[in-house]
């Protein structure tokens, strides 16, 4: 009998491309978008992000002294938080595939005067450039749903994590309450790429951001995979009707 062949195409939004091009495509939509991220991220949400992402911050429990990895931590946002809290003693890694994104968050971070205690890293999700068990909080906010093995991430990120360390993963999901879901589809699809073009001037992108949404794994799947990967245990929190889920994951 012969061996399974490994899948050569993966998916890219709703389209199938090689599995060697899908990084260098998440990463064209980012060197798009990158200087218009923040703006765009208010305006997608009507700014709920920001009551998101500080959810994610207080769950995270971030104390002085602290070692804390922001995975595909773009423009700064978690970073920014996390070095306020970890104060001197403590150390953030901001680590992102796209150059680009980094380049706007260190810009940013040193600008608003915290980027003393960061560290700015270029670094794939799937093959992390850290030793094991470096990191006692590993977050990623908005960037699971775009790494090409979902699967080679999540073990990475239990890798790096230290023995009773534990790791958030803020990302879209599955909208549970049916008449908002038949809402956020007309949005998604129809007011969301048009803004893109409007804002950013970049419709393509916008179309490709919504579309990864719906790829993405639902809440029960990703639990499932955080389990097979590395993770201990694992539960999520869904907020806004399941628009995102927050999961976290501890290794002991």
């Amino acid at each position: 009998m012969s061996a399974e062949h490994p899948k050569q195409t993966i998916d890219f939004g709703f389209s199938e491309v090689p599995v060697e091009e899908k990084v260098k495509k998440v990463k064209g939509v980012f060197d798009s978008v990158a200087d218009k991220y923040d703006v765009m991220n208010d305006v997608m949400s009507l700014g709920i992000h920001r009551l998101w992402k500080r959810r994610t911050i207080e769950l995270a429990g971030i104390r002085p002294g602290m070692k804390v990895l922001d995975l595909a931590g773009g423009t700064g946002d978690f970073s920014k938080a996390y070095a306020k809290r970890v104060g001197k003693t403590g150390q953030v890694v901001l680590a992102d595939i796209n150059e680009n994104m980094v380049r706007v968050g260190r810009d940013r971070l040193t600008n608003a005067g915290v980027a003393g205690n960061i560290a700015f890293s270029i670094s794939n999700a799937e093959a992390l450039n850290f030793p094991d068990n470096t990191f006692d909080v590993v977050t990623i906010a908005f960037g699971l749903r775009n790494v090409t093995h979902k699967d080679k991430a999540l073990a990475e990120i239990a890798r790096v994590l230290k023995p009773g360390g534990q790791a958030l993963i803020l990302e879209f999901s599955k909208v549970t309450q049916p008449l908002l879901a038949k809402f956020y589809d007309f949005y998604s699809f129809n007011l969301l790429p048009k803004m893109g073009k409007i804002i950013a001037d970049d419709e393509a992108s916008y179309q490709y951001l919504a579309e990864s949404i719906r790829m993405h794994p639902d809440q029960e799947t990703l639990k499932q995979m955080m389990l097979d990967n590395g993770f201990d245990n694992a539960e999520y929190l869904n907020m806004s009707e399941g628009i995102v889920a927050l999961h976290r994951g501890w290794k002991y």
